[in-house]
């Protein structure tokens, strides 16, 4: 009797609450990594993202089931030493730096390249170990603009770049510049037109492919009024004439290209804009009708994928740190990223050992403009990021913590003035930074929380501090989390310690812990 019991309240419950659990589901990643080019090597998938103004720069991620990825490189430590990258110029180059690359392999050799607007230049690096380099990089004038690199068949190499008016030129062999006796030729004048006449964002974000002697041209455009939309071009040569239609119009997802599976699947890589957490990577399936690649189902995006479930973003795309380094280990893992260049002469994992020290070197006046502030991507639904601060040696005048950075950032850590320590909330939720809270600290270990709810784009934080590590207190105010075009990027934990007065203090940062939950609801 108990038997059947459980036999029919087995079946009376839905087969798709068991799928679903060993399905992907979308977001893929819930967390930005925005600019997505994607390639498959046998079973192997790497994908490269934007990163911008972070260094080291152009992260390398790798998976073998196309959801769950790790990251396995970056492709440079710095891109230029300049003053903007540096942070000397007193404004930096938020949202700029390098831009959405293009991912291939061809003949035994990967090639990763990007182009900058803070440089002017377009790179492309080489390698024959995409995990291990090293890498082989070539530069020059000028920037093209969401370029995708193309090798024909003939051996031929080529960029199609552009926004709106799509435009194609010749490499030379060595991929150093441009074929000398070539012109750059239009390719589509109008590649937006397939959505229509009223276009708030041109096409962009090119990623050029070919299939059965065919090639298929990927775009991103923003019709006004409406939503990012997929669009299309096909030809059967990469001069044209091209045809396009509207690959895909749902929830705003868009730019990227096409992926096979070694079982002759087909998937489109894309990316949806949402809000604060930053830009997140959607898979959607792909079927060929009529020499066509129709994307979604019934032209929508799916919640779920007959992909293998997705696993914890923690210890692969983001993790805790105790910063504890073996022999042999590098000083910092992949997960992290600095704030721009960072002045090396002034942080380290060995004096210390077990800690973070960041020291300072400068007079800096803002948390956006201070030098070494190292940084995690925030993750969703809900993120939290908890540090433990030693500030003994901190001077008069310093500032030392956990931020969300952004333009509109929030953070939680220990001013040194008039001789004594205070734990303050800043928010710069109005656009300026404001002192909300402060507490007088006798302590010279504190620890520092920030927790972020990205559930259903409510994009608000929390701050909290601890005398024990134990027991938590709120302070300040909530942090309204906006995404802002001048950064271009998702809000990011960042640790930081910068001097307002003297040079010569160090703070020391015990451990991060990150975890996918929050106590603030």
């Amino acid at each position: 009797m108990k038997k059947n019991f459980f036999l029919s309240l087995l079946l009376a419950i839905p087969i798709g609450l068991f799928a679903q659990g060993n399905k992907a589901r979308n977001p893929i990643i819930f967390a930005d990594v925005p600019d997505l080019a994607m390639i498959r090597v046998g079973n192997t998938y790497y994908m490269s993202s934007t990163t911008m103004h972070m260094s080291p720069g152009l992260p390398i991620m790798k998976s073998n089931d196309l959801v769950n990825w790790q990251m396995v490189g970056y492709v440079y430590d710095t891109l230029a030493n300049v003053p903007s990258l540096n942070l000397t110029d007193g404004k930096g180059t938020y949202g700029r730096g390098s831009w959405a690359s293009s991912l291939r392999y061809h003949k035994g050799t990967y090639y990763v390249t990007t182009f900058a607007q803070t440089t002017g230049k377009t790179y492309i690096w080489s390698t024959k170990n995409m995990e291990k380099g090293p890498w082989r990089m070539a530069s020059f004038t000028p920037s093209y603009h969401d370029h995708t690199l193309f090798f024909d068949e003939n051996d031929k190499a080529y960029l199609i770049y552009g926004a709106g008016k799509l435009k194609l030129v010749e490499l030379n062999d060595d991929l150093t510049g441009v074929r000398k006796g070539t012109t750059e030729t239009v390719v589509i004048e109008n590649a937006s037109l397939p959505a229509g006449s009223n276009i708030m964002l041109g096409a962009e974000g090119s990623q050029l492919f070919k299939h059965n002697g065919k090639y298929y041209l990927f775009n991103i455009c923003w019709p006004r009024g409406g939503m990012r939309t997929v669009i299309i071009h096909r030809a059967d040569k990469i001069t044209g004439p091209w045809e396009g239609r509207v690959g895909l119009q749902d929830l705003g997802v868009a730019q990227g290209g096409l992926i096979d599976t070694p079982d002759g699947r087909w998937f489109a890589y894309l990316f949806r804009d949402f809000g604060g957490v930053g830009r997140i990577p959607y898979w959607v399936p792909v079927k060929w009708e009529d020499g066509w690649p129709v994307l979604g189902e019934n032209g929508k995006v799916p919640e779920t994928l007959d992909l293998p479930a997705n696993k914890s973003l923690i210890s692969n795309i983001v993790a805790s740190d105790d910063f504890t380094r073996k022999k042999g280990e590098a000083a910092l893992p992949l997960v992290w990223q600095w704030n721009h260049n960072p002045d090396n002469a002034l942080w380290s994992v060995t004096e210390r050992k077990g800690f973070l020290r960041l020291k300072t070197g400068r007079i800096d006046t803002s948390f956006v403009l201070a030098r070494n502030t190292l940084t995690q991507r925030t993750f969703g639904p809900e993120s939290a990021g908890a540090a433990a601060l030693d500030v003994s040696n901190m001077k008069e005048g310093d500032f030392a913590g956990l931020g969300l950075l952004q333009k509109n950032f929030g953070l939680v850590g220990v001013k040194v003035a008039n001789g004594s320590k205070s734990i303050v909330m800043v928010s710069a939720n109005t656009g300026k930074p404001i002192e909300i809270e402060r507490v007088p600290l006798n302590k010279t270990t504190v620890y520092l929380k920030a927790e972020c709810d990205f559930k259903n784009r409510a994009d608000i934080a929390h701050f909290f501090y601890s005398l024990d590590g134990k027991t938590w207190a709120k302070i300040g105010e909530p942090l309204k989390m906006p995404y802002t075009i001048p950064h271009f990027m998702g809000y990011r934990f960042g640790l930081f310690n910068y001097a307002t007065q003297t040079t010569g203090g160090f703070a020391d940062f015990d451990y991060f812990r990150m975890e996918d939950k929050i106590s603030e609801k």
